[in-house]
């Protein structure tokens, strides 16, 4: 099956940015450097890459104003904003995405945590892909940064690069869950025989421990895009991302390593800043950040934003 049909954007027009940090205060789970995180992104996108305050929606859940407050109606009705009539060759950002206390392992959907999760729950890597992805016309750049517990894959991106450039081998209990939720509509609409060709097919892949090649495609198919989405995430869906202290003051380790990174060396490919960024963290952290996108890459392109 040919790669997917997309096109890059050069990020020449209108900008939008979304910035979300939730410390959860007065509870077990509290963190500190959350909203410090949207402070310092938001400086590093006006400063190093022209984005106007005016363009932004930031939430978080220091601020009075409800409509400012990372509930989960408000996040989700920011995520439209940030790609309502985008057009080719606009640029959207979303950054600093903290979860709450994440437990899902591979096999299972990535959750962000708005600041009301308790009374209305989460909100779900597919929703966001739903939102944040499906709609983007081709030339649109969305560039997502995920600071957050089990990030890996938090947009559904099909297309995940090592620091070789090689693109991963999607992971097969991940794919599973999109394949019973497939399943589960093909029966409720009446077609039984779908249903069950891909539960065979799923079964099929558990007992080998591999995807086949037609499974790996229909997950590509699924979930790539025309437009052009990157995403950087904190750590690999299995790890957890640091909430930590940096020259004195609380911040997300993966925040910190990538606003650094830039603000050291503004003209980076791609893999150079995965690497950039891996290095600052190994120093003192286990997580491993990753490079996914909508749609096949050069890696060795420049990063724009």
């Amino acid at each position: 099956m040919p790669p997917p049909n997309f096109q890059l954007s050069n990020c020449q027009g209108r900008k939008r940015a979304l910035l979300i940090g939730i410390n959860y205060f007065n509870t077990s789970a509290e963190l500190k450097g959350c909203i410090n995180d949207v402070h310092n992104m938001k400086d590093f996108l006006i400063t190093l890459y022209g984005f106007r305050a005016d363009d932004m929606v930031i939430l978080t859940d220091d601020q009075n104003n409800p409509k400012s407050l990372p509930t989960k109606r408000n996040i989700i009705e920011a995520m439209k904003w940030l790609v309502r009539d985008a057009r080719p060759n606009d640029s959207g950002h979303g950054g600093r995405m903290k979860d709450y206390d994440g437990d899902e392992d591979d096999g299972y959907d990535e959750t962000i945590y708005p600041v009301d999760h308790a009374t209305y729950g989460q909100i779900v890597d597919d929703m966001m892909h739903d939102i944040m992805v499906r709609p983007l016309p081709p030339g649109c750049r969305l560039t997502a940064i995920f600071d957050s517990c089990h990030s890996g894959t938090a947009l559904d991106l099909p297309y995940i690069y090592s620091t070789q450039g090689a693109i991963k081998e999607h992971s097969l209990l991940k794919s599973a869950g999109n394949v019973l939720k497939d399943a589960g509509k093909a029966y409720i609409s009446g077609n039984g025989p779908r249903a069950i060709s891909s539960v065979m097919s799923l079964a099929s892949g558990l007992l080998t421990g591999k995807m086949s090649s037609a499974q790996n495609a229909k997950v590509k198919q699924m979930k790539s895009s025309p437009a052009d989405v990157i995403m950087f995430s904190g750590c690999k869906d299995a790890q957890t991302s640091a909430d930590t202290t940096e020259n004195g003051r609380s911040t997300g380790a993966m925040s910190y390593a990538i606003t650094t990174s830039l603000r050291a060396n503004k003209h980076q490919s791609y893999i150079q800043l995965l690497k950039s960024v891996r290095g600052i963290l190994y120093q003192k952290y286990q997580q491993r950040p990753q490079l996914s996108a909508s749609h096949p890459m050069d890696v060795n392109l420049m990063f724009i934003i």
